[in-house]
């Protein structure tokens, strides 16, 4: 015995497709219409018939969409998996070190049970929780994932909703944390059959259909997305999510989804007994996403920090097209305030957006952990026209550079796939829709934006081609050729003299001081961390930096220095971690 539900409120009749026989479903008062077929149970086909119209359609809530997103829905049992992580009491974001992943490109296989393989690989690496891109069901083969219809079922591309059950078991059998990232504000472009249930949809955004948070029939609408949020922790055991891009959520209410969302996920956690963690990517610079509840805001565990990410990357790079100006601009003065302040926009003039952008962080209350700063992520290498990385632009020397402020950062510190050796493969945009002209559509249209942000005369990879996605999978056969051997160790000790020293996690904002010279061929940073010191030299030049405390110890260095008494001299392009009296 099998019960089907599904909110139609619209609709004059309903009836639920099952192994080929049609059964009527009666209607309660608050649209939802409802039948118990006997026959049916786990792996039965199913689908909706609405009113006289022709086409099957799956369940919206479908858990299974073996055969994609335009298939028959199956009947998917969550309490089969006999989980082996029963003892896993939760993994908190604060102190934790991520990784990000892309389940089709992280392995060669790209499946989860190919991931589940190099997982020892983050677990040497000093890995703490795992992010990865979205795994719900979307039209094609091959796509980031931000083009998800199917929210509650897990893509066949990786395995499917069991062996994603597997990934999360053997990380957290590990002692890995899980974060998935998840999608909310808009759907995909192909196979959103919402509309046809009920009032789903609430015009568009640039990437597809959103969704109705605050109009007639929302209620249903808002529990659609936090019930779905709900499973994601209770059924999938993941740790926390990652919310795609939140200030795209268009929400008038008096309690903002984003809200309503952390008081839910806050209850199921009490409940668990285990953290579970809400991180916002929010381009508002608004610390009210992170203030917690008691202080007014919507009490979300931590965002994304991209002001950190932009300023890290105009500072090594020395880029400052598009978005990168005013932090190129501010260079090094500007790297001291994010490191102090997180934003470097804070109600002030953003000469990309021609007008005044976010709000200061009050960093008595707000501590930096909240925020998850990166040198690179999915976006930030795959939003560029060749899908480039780091490790095409900079010396190993500067890579190293960039690692070190990472990672001694007072942020909750992210990596993305393959940044740990200096992977060489680039990370493109890529998807696959059966429709051709939906992917003509999508061709043309990265192929403007990326004109619009200054990349016209680049060759942009098409995003339709296999190889484009072929080329984006990293390479693990770098692991032991340098330079990307010797990357790799320096990542796992400063990883490791991270979680050493308390001083290097200590998220207060307030006690970070920070050091920089940009004079003629100079370019020095030094960062105070307690009683630690981490000096980069990025310039081109030897450099002889005074700390006026004496150097007790040099706990680590990309390249030899030189320290006497509260003196270190070091060359170009290294750095170098110190304790001092």
């Amino acid at each position: 015995m099998t019960d089907f539900a599904v909110w139609a409120p619209a609709r004059e009749k309903v009836q639920v497709l099952v192994d080929g026989t049609a059964y009527p479903m009666r209607r309660d008062g608050a649209g939802w219409w409802h039948a118990s077929v006997a026959d049916a149970g786990p792996g039965s086909a199913y689908a909706f018939l609405l009113d006289d119209e022709p086409d099957p359609l799956p369940d919206p809530r479908s858990l299974w969409q073996p055969n994609g997103v335009h298939g028959a829905s199956r009947v998917y049992d969550q309490n089969a998996h006999l989980w082996a992580d029963l003892g896993w009491t939760g993994k908190q974001l604060a102190g934790s070190v991520l990784y990000e992943m892309h389940i089709g490109t992280f392995t060669p296989e790209g499946t989860f049970d190919a991931a589940i393989e190099k997982l020892d690989h983050l677990v040497r690496l000093g890995i703490d929780m795992v992010e990865v891109l979205p795994v719900n069901a979307v039209d094609g083969p091959r796509n980031w994932g931000y083009d998800g219809v199917g929210w509650y079922a897990v893509t066949e591309n990786y395995g499917g909703p069991d062996a994603f059950k597997r990934f999360v078991e053997a990380c957290h059998v590990r002692g890995l944390g899980v974060c998935l990232d998840v999608v909310y504000n808009h759907l995909g472009p192909s196979g959103a059959y919402l509309d046809r249930f009920g009032p789903y949809f609430a015009g568009n955004n640039i990437w597809g259909p959103t969704v109705n948070l605050d109009g007639p029939g929302s209620e249903v609408v808002r529990r659609y997305i936090i019930d779905n949020a709900l499973m994601w922790f209770r059924d999938f055991h993941v740790d926390a999510l990652r919310l795609d891009a939140v200030h795209a959520l268009r929400d008038t209410r008096a309690q903002h989804l984003l809200e309503q969302l952390a008081v839910e996920v806050e209850a199921l956690s009490v409940h668990l007994g285990r953290p579970l963690s809400l991180i916002a990517e929010s381009d508002l610079n608004d610390p009210k996403l992170i203030t917690a509840r008691e202080g007014g805001g919507y009490g979300l565990t931590a965002q994304w920090c991209d002001d950190v990410h932009h300023s890290l990357h105009a500072v090594l790079t020395r880029e400052s097209q598009g978005y990168y100006a005013d932090f190129a601009a501010a260079d090094l003065a500007g790297l001291a305030h994010v490191f102090t302040r997180a934003f470097l926009h804070e109600g002030t003039w953003s000469s990309f957006r021609r007008r005044n952008h976010g709000a200061p962080v009050d960093t008595r209350r707000i501590p930096g952990h909240r925020f998850v700063a990166y040198l690179q992520n999915h976006d930030q290498i795959g939003n560029r026209a060749t899908g480039d990385r780091l490790t095409h632009t900079l010396s190993p020397g500067l890579l190293a550079c960039g690692a070190a402020l990472l990672m001694c950062s007072p942020f909750t510190p992210m990596l993305f796939m393959g940044e740990e050796w200096g992977a060489r493969t680039p990370w493109q945009f890529f998807s696959y829709f059966p429709d051709e002209n939906l992917r003509n559509a999508v061709r043309e249209g990265r192929f403007a934006e990326f004109a619009e942000h200054g990349w016209g005369d680049v060759e942009v990879p098409d995003p339709n081609d296999e190889a484009t996605f072929r080329d984006s999978k990293l390479d693990w056969d770098e692991l032991n050729q340098e330079p990307h051997a010797t990357l790799l160790q320096l990542y796992i000790e400063l990883i490791a003299l991270r979680k050493r020293f308390p001083e290097l996690s200590d998220p207060w904002l307030d006690d970070v001081e920070v050091d920089v010279s940009e004079g003629t061929g100079d370019r020095t940073v030094v960062l105070h961390r307690g009683r630690l010191r981490l000096l980069c030299n990025l310039g081109q030049a030897e450099v002889t930096l005074e700390l006026g405390q004496r150097i007790e110890r040099i706990l680590l260095a990309s390249e030899p220095v030189e320290a006497l008494g509260d003196a270190i001299t070091m060359g170009p392009e290294r750095f170098a971690v110190v304790m001092v009296a």
